[in-house]
């Protein structure tokens, strides 16, 4: 692909963010949120924080090499949590969540 049509479409990609990005908060912004998804996003960030420390090979090199700590870790979320095999109840948003960040998911004939 030429640069120009690959540069006008990431260009095009970047112009349609906020309106996108407006589009979902306008309708999720009402949504109930309280304890129970509090607890659930800790979780999942928790997750997060595990790939970040095990795996990202960023994070690894930084803190194999002695770097600067604080600026390493700086991307981790304010608030984590770490249950031991918690399974989602059936059914619900969260083993919906679970569901779709299962490996192989086939996103063109879901």
């Amino acid at each position: 692909m030429p640069f120009y049509k690959l540069y006008d479409f990431v260009k095009s990609i970047g112009y349609l963010f906020p309106e996108i990005y407006l589009y979902f908060m306008s309708n999720n912004s009402q949504l109930p949120f309280g304890e129970p998804e509090r607890q659930w996003q800790a979780i999942r960030r928790g997750r997060y924080v595990e790939f970040n420390l095990v795996w990202d090979a960023g994070t690894k090199f930084g803190l194999d090499t002695q770097g600067r700590t604080e600026s390493i870790l700086m991307s981790m979320p304010p608030m984590a949590a770490w249950e031991y095999n918690r399974q989602p109840s059936p059914g619900s948003k969260e083993a919906l969540t679970l569901e779709f960040l299962k490996k192989d998911m086939d996103w063109i004939n879901r």
